[in-house]
């Protein structure tokens, strides 16, 4: 089972520290199984949390065994890092583990030496002395989280769920991340500030929104060609009514939310089917060059590229 380490710093965010806790510890398998195990560790016994004193079970010797290890922000990031945590993070680095940060977490990962020549991200709060303190850090505040592969970095509060549901996606694919989703109550969708490696998972609608039925409508006939006056006919409303409800509802219009359905379903062909792009794009509704451009402004990337990063993690599942 992949274990997850989450390490506990004097001064801790507790938003940070408790959101790939219960992210990771509540996602299952197909089959039921866990799929994370988690485990916090801290170099001390007692970890002051800011509002409460907390007891972390594990010392710093199990990030040495840890699949992934998990940097929560801190209250004061312009405090020194104790040396032994900076060791603890280099020598499991040196054995291959992976590393994300939340938050202020970027500049405890910095601080080892990790993030140098890198792209990375912070809270927009801490960006600025993020990059004075790590010159060699390339730090763009307008993402909400940059993947380098072995270290990943993400920005401050609900950034942190992003970079965990992106992580689950990228170990057991888009289903089990899905379900992840779903118990983290996500919105639908979530806008970035410029181009990113953004997952669009494929939830359902809102339980119990008044528009819940149109919108597992619309999932299932992503393919069709529709328009707004067959989308507010289906809906037993004026178009002008739809437009407003939507809007109150989802905050965008019933075309773009039709669109984003529609490149989930794409994501989700990509990763599970060996159909070419092109007949994807036809499934969806899209024509070849309309999807290649929509989907590349949508998720960040191209088809092909996109099925290369994820189709391997959707096999090991």
């Amino acid at each position: 089972m992949h274990t997850v380490a989450v390490l506990a710093l004097d001064g801790v965010i507790a938003f940070d520290l408790s959101t790939p806790i219960e992210v990771f510890s509540r996602t299952r398998l197909p089959d039921g199984r866990p799929a994370y195990e988690v485990r916090v560790c801290a170099a001390t016994e007692e970890v002051d949390a800011g509002a409460f004193v907390l007891r972390a079970p594990y010392g710093l010797d199990t990030l040495a065994a840890a699949d992934t290890i998990i940097v929560p922000g801190c209250a004061d990031p312009s405090l020194p890092v104790p040396p032994g945590i900076l060791a603890a993070l280099r020598d499991a680095a040196a054995h291959g583990t992976r590393i994300a940060s939340i938050c202020s977490g970027a500049l405890v990962l910095a601080a080892t030496g990790l993030l140098d020549g890198l792209r990375a991200t912070t809270h927009w709060a801490a960006a600025a002395l993020l990059a004075s303190r790590h010159p060699r850090v390339e730090v763009d505040p307008d993402v909400l989280y940059v993947d380098n592969g072995q270290f990943l970095t993400s920005a401050g509060a609900a950034a942190g769920l992003d970079l965990c549901l992106y992580l689950i996606r990228r170990d057991h694919g888009s289903a089990v991340a899905a379900d992840a989703a779903r118990l983290s109550v996500m919105p639908l969708e979530r806008e970035g500030g410029q181009a990113q490696f953004i997952v669009h998972a494929q939830p359902p609608a809102p339980s119990g929104a008044g528009l819940e039925p149109l919108l597992r409508w619309l999932e299932e006939n992503a393919g069709r060609e529709l328009t707004v006056d067959d989308i507010a006919g289906r809906a037993g409303m004026s178009a002008r009514t739809l437009n407003r409800r939507f809007r109150e509802q989802l905050g965008t219009t019933p075309l773009q939310w039709l669109h984003r359905a529609r490149i989930r379903r794409a994501q989700y062909l990509l990763e599970t089917t060996p159909h070419a792009v092109d007949r994807i794009a036809g499934q969806v509704g899209f024509s070849p060059t309309a999807f290649r451009d929509r989907f590349k402004r949508v998720v960040g990337t191209s088809p092909h590229a996109y099925r290369r990063a994820f189709r391997g993690a959707e096999e090991r599942s």
